[in-house]
């Protein structure tokens, strides 16, 4: 009863907010009259009715009323059912060679409209709704410790989804699968099947993402495989992603120059020495190539190091771990500020422009470093280190060498071009707090 009042509830407010829109767009479309556009012979709001019905009829199939998913899944979903809307508006009134009531302007600005704002409402509506106890779905979770421990964690933090971590009167199961015999997961599945509809698996295999999997059926034998296939490898998706990269660098080119500017003049002003700093670092294929930073020591850092870590000989344990020091006596004022906020990092863009590098990738790893990534480098080498990645996004500088290593590894095995933009978004949360993200 609970899930079906939700979709309801979730349903109407986005009919809602779809004619609100509506009415924004319509005045924004009649206000372009006065910078030389054509009068707007928009019909009335009925006429337009069939087009509000599409896009939720798309959402409602797209499963966003009825399954709980998190905001960056749910946005692409939105995202593809208002592309989706769109092109079937347009093609339909081609087609038939239909008079438009409305202008072409007006549908690109109304979709262009729901594009930058439906995210925004739905996190805000459900903020609300889920923050009402009634309306927050109640799970269970049996199997393993650590898996429990990590989605017990998620609940807690993210509002998003709803979900409730409970023992008693629950409304869906959660098992960990992780080191179960396969004989205790099926004595779970035939316990809580009898308790409840909804019953969710964590696989074992952690560093597959099976959202993306296909899965196919075997009828003779009555079995199902699941189809995996590294997307990143792919000779169009390199291309494509190289291409998309390219395009929003020149996008951001004028903010960047502004940018360099700026940054280039307070490290003058706060030390002697060169601008940029060069780098050599390991690329695709294990080839060396120079990266580029900013500069951010003094000149004579080796000798500030050799006198700290004389004094302070716990650093070098520290450094083993963690690849860093705690108190690097060599960084300057303005250096600290820009580590701390990745802006040194912004001459690598001109490595993205020479081939060197992706925008988005696994870390460009040191030249004394290939032998720490041991079996590991014949995959992250595989593909162009990136200026942000996965590893920055999820705790950035105080991850261990091995934690940044497995990121690597999953970004690479489960890439998409969805995931490269939501670690574009991560890291300008990242540089604007001065944090790592999760």
């Amino acid at each position: 009863m609970k899930k079906h009042i939700s979709a309801i509830i979730l349903f109407s407010l986005d009919a809602v907010f779809l004619n609100c829109i509506y009415y924004v767009a319509w005045w924004f479309r009649s206000l372009a009259e006065l910078f030389g556009m054509p009068p707007f012979l928009g019909s009335s709001h009925d006429d337009f009715s069939l087009v509000l019905m599409l896009i939720l009829l798309i959402l409602w199939y797209e499963k966003i009323y009825t399954y709980r998913f998190d905001f960056w899944e749910e946005t692409r979903l939105i995202l593809k059912a208002l592309f989706l809307s769109f092109v079937i508006v347009l093609a339909f009134l081609m087609l038939n060679r239909i008079e438009m009531s409305y202008s072409r302007s007006f549908i690109i600005l109304y979709f262009a409209l729901l594009a930058l704002c439906f995210p925004v409402f739905k996190r805000v509506s459900k903020k609300i709704i889920y923050h009402l106890p009634y309306f927050r779905k109640k799970v269970k979770i049996v199997g393993n410790a650590g898996q429990k421990k990590l989605l017990v964690r998620e609940f807690e933090h993210n509002w998003y989804l709803g979900l409730h971590y409970c023992e008693d009167r629950y409304e869906a199961i959660f098992i960990a699968t992780k080191n179960m015999p396969i004989h205790t997961l099926n004595e779970h599945l035939n316990q809580f099947a009898k308790e409840t509809k909804d019953i969710y698996i964590l696989p074992y295999a952690e560093k597959a993402n099976f959202s993306k999997a296909n899965m196919i059926e075997y009828f003779n034998i009555r079995t199902s495989v699941i189809h995996l296939e590294n997307e990143l490898l792919k000779i169009y998706n390199i291309v494509l992603k190289e291409f998309c990269e390219k395009f929003v660098i020149l996008l951001a080119s004028p903010f960047l120059m502004v940018a360099h500017i700026i940054i280039s003049f307070l490290i003058m002003r706060d030390s002697k020495g060169p601008i940029v700093f060069p780098q050599t670092r390991l690329g695709k294929n294990g080839h060396h190539f120079t990266c580029y930073k900013y500069r951010t020591m003094y000149p004579d850092s080796h000798r500030l190091l050799e006198e700290y870590l004389q004094s302070n000989p716990e650093e070098k344990t520290y450094f083993n771990l963690y690849h860093k020091y705690q108190n690097d006596p060599r960084i300057t004022s303005i250096g600290r500020l820009l580590r701390k906020t990745s802006l040194d990092e912004l001459p690598q863009f001109l490595n993205v422009f020479k081939g060197d590098m992706s925008l988005v990738g696994p870390r460009p790893y040191m030249i004394d470093e290939n032998a720490k990534l041991a079996d590991d480098a014949k995959t992250i080498l595989l593909v162009k280190p990136g200026i942000t990645g996965l590893w920055q996004v999820s705790g950035r500088n105080n991850l261990t060498f091995n934690k940044r290593k497995e990121l690597d590894m999953w970004y690479i095995q489960n890439w998409s071009l969805w995931m490269d933009f939501i670690i574009l978004m991560k890291t300008i949360k990242v540089v604007l707090s001065k944090k790592g993200a999760q």
